[in-house]
């Protein structure tokens, strides 16, 4: 199933960030997993790579392999560390705004910097007290000449205590026209970290809070006009943030079932492998089915998107059954590890912790849902796939082997 969609450049590209996860970031689980807080050693090694540019163009030092790759490079990352998939995920999400928003001075300035490694950028929409509702924020922006002060706060920033360059959406205007976005490079004089709070689970990784108190930003670092950061946030959310989550899910479900059938093979019960009792074949045959699947509706939702076709509806549905699956994936493997499960000496418990990080960004199953009931109505607002297919459409890859 996989060679179905994928290109000799995809085979080689897992092959290499597999190694490199099993090399570098293996060994280092066990220290993040203790301090509880980002890592910003292993964040830098990994942006080094290039990966971080492999949705953008050649033109600016990128990758141009797509959001495939994208997505290859984030699952295989996950499989060893959802925190590091989900780093990857956030850096990429933060480039989204500059690729599809950005001058030409903007992405000259910054995307040969993001591809390269040295920058990592963030996207900042939520806030403390209108969460995902993105029309009720009320951080602004008040232009002051060739400038614009920013005043108030954003929350679960992917990246923020390691993020280089934020992508802030704010308050200019009332109304849905009344949101701009802005670039906000992180030793901007008015802008500062809240303290990074410990999670339940993603450890190596940031989400923190971003603070700006009369934060001032030249007006050449607004991206589109005033009244483009509605279409700043929900494309980037639609297109990159739906297919990024769900290539972490996708690597935390693979490691899921690699961990629990390996428990299953080595642990011996009644003189036999547990994965000979037919309770215990039969979960570990719903979790490959849900796997599977899974891995079809993530390839599937973005090799269209990397074809410009319109996609929105695949990506939703890929978000929403990679995120259910791996959960109820992780709920089974708990089951077959019974007590052995719980502590910490094993991956299983941390895969778990970790998935149900996953379910809220970019809109909860209750929310893709409800889109998903709009589609079958007729009732859907539109496609930002097809609006912006022309900055999200692939060159022809090599085909895949035979």
């Amino acid at each position: 199933m996989d060679s179905y969609f994928s290109s000799r450049l995809h085979h080689r590209l897992r092959e290499t960030v597999r190694g490199f996860a099993e090399r570098e970031v293996r060994p280092r689980i066990d220290e993040m997993e203790a301090s509880r807080t980002v890592h910003h050693e292993l964040s830098r090694r990994i942006a080094e790579q290039g990966w971080l540019g492999a949705t953008i163009s050649p033109e600016y030092g990128g990758m141009g392999a797509g959001h495939l790759a994208k997505t290859i490079i984030i699952e295989e990352l996950s499989r060893v560390s959802g925190a590091m998939g989900a780093m990857v995920q956030a850096s990429q999400l933060g480039t989204a705004k500059i690729v599809h928003f950005g001058s030409d001075a903007q992405r000259k300035t910054w995307l040969p910097k993001v591809a390269s490694g040295a920058c990592l950028p963030t996207i900042a929409v939520t806030e403390p007290e209108s969460g995902g509702h993105v029309l009720g924020m009320e951080a602004s922006a008040v232009r002051d000449g060739d400038d614009y002060v920013l005043n108030g706060s954003k929350v679960y920033v992917g990246n923020s205590h390691v993020g280089d360059l934020h992508g802030v959406v704010v308050r200019t205007g009332p109304g849905s026209k009344g949101l701009t976005a802005f670039l906000v490079e992180a030793d901007r004089p008015g802008f500062r970290l809240g303290p990074q709070q410990p999670a339940m689970g993603l450890h190596g990784f940031s989400f923190g809070e971003l603070i700006f108190e009369d934060c001032r930003v030249p007006a050449a670092n607004r991206l589109g006009d005033e009244g483009d950061g509605l279409a700043v946030a929900y494309s980037s959310s639609v297109l990159y943030g739906r297919a990024n989550l769900t290539a972490v899910s996708l690597g935390i479900h693979t490691a899921i079932l690699e961990e629990t059938t390996r428990f299953a093979t080595e642990r011996i019960r009644y003189g036999k492998p547990l994965s000979e009792l037919p309770t215990v074949k039969l979960k570990l045959g719903q979790m490959q089915s849900r796997l599977m699947t899974a891995r079809l509706a993530a390839y599937h939702a973005v090799h269209l998107l990397d074809q410009g076709l319109s996609c929105d509806t695949e990506l939703m549905n890929a978000k929403l059954v990679n995120v259910e699956s791996a959960i109820d994936s992780g709920r089974n493997a708990m089951e077959i590890h019974a007590a052995a499960g719980l502590f910490t000496d094993r991956s299983i418990e941390r895969y778990l912790r970790d998935a149900h990080h996953i379910f809220a960004p970019a809109g909860t199953s209750d929310i893709q849902l409800l889109r998903l009931g709009e589609v079958a109505l007729g009732q859907d607002k539109g496609s930002w796939s097809e609006r912006l297919s022309d900055l999200v459409r692939t060159p022809e890859l090599e085909p895949s082997p035979a």
